[in-house]
């Protein structure tokens, strides 16, 4: 099998002038959301940066700086429903992007982690978009982007409350899209595979209990065993995605799920 490699570098990104616009992105201290809200900040976005690392934050801001936009920085537990819901006033693009991962089997998976996957992933976002979502009625333009994942189109073992609410999140944007059509507002779903971030890096050791298999071979044989495309996905990647949906050129799409899975569901 080939070893698993990087891309070259991406081509120029999509045109994109989000001056004058605010957007908020969730889980924005690193990985995917860092990609995200350093792009929309590219862009000429006022970004509100929510993550509850702080030093995560402020390591982003100190990178964003001179970009068209801003970047401020919001520590917010998402666990804070009412707190999420607060930050979403005024928003004019929402990327619902925190998320955090257990591997375990479902008869060993602990409730109480269950529950706050749940919380974070699905109902928090939900607030999110609630919060956002008369602010872009009354000026009758609005884009929520919701990271999903492949898992929020197929299931894999042992990731019980992870597909469920990868799941939930699907049906959630597909509702916003229904009713914020009227209103210029369009929601959708990026769906990428696995993506290079932490979170991925962090469940290695998991995956590799759960299947009985040295971490060494966890990339090729559980990640990467669907997908036709034998490499991680690059957060630069998704984020371009992010970006491309806010674009004139996307106001047609809405209510679908864009997967950036290497030919995972080609299957």
């Amino acid at each position: 099998m080939t070893t698993p490699t990087t891309p070259g570098p991406l081509p120029a990104s999509h045109s994109l002038d989000l001056g004058g616009r605010t957007a908020l992105v969730t889980g924005a201290a690193g990985g995917i959301g860092r990609a995200c809200a350093l792009r929309l900040a590219a862009a000429g976005a006022e970004v509100r940066a929510v993550d509850r690392d702080a030093e995560g934050l402020d390591a982003l801001a100190a990178q964003g700086a001179g970009l068209a936009g801003s970047l401020e920085p919001l520590v917010l537990d998402l666990n804070d429903l009412e707190a999420a819901e607060r930050a979403a006033t005024g928003t004019d693009v929402l990327v619902n992007n925190a998320g955090l991962q257990l591997v375990r089997p479902i008869e060993e998976f602990p409730p109480e982690v269950f529950h706050t996957v749940l919380t974070v992933m699905l109902e928090a976002p939900f607030r999110l978009i609630r919060g956002a979502l008369p602010h872009m009625y009354v000026q009758g333009w609005g884009r929520i982007v919701n990271i999903s994942s492949v898992h929020g189109l197929r299931a894999s073992a042992y990731k019980s409350a992870y597909v469920s609410a990868k799941h939930g999140l699907e049906g959630l944007s597909k509702t916003a899209a229904l009713e914020g059509a009227p209103h210029g507002v369009t929601s959708n779903c990026v769906s990428p595979g696995y993506v290079r971030t932490p979170l991925v890096e962090r469940q290695i050791a998991d995956q590799a209990a759960a299947h009985g298999i040295p971490e060494e071979r966890v990339l090729a044989e559980v990640l990467l065993k669907d997908s036709a495309l034998k490499r991680l996905v690059e957060p630069d990647e998704v984020a371009e995605a992010v970006a491309y949906l806010c674009t004139p050129q996307a106001s047609f799409i809405t209510g679908t799920s864009l997967a950036l899975d290497g030919g995972w569901t080609a299957h």
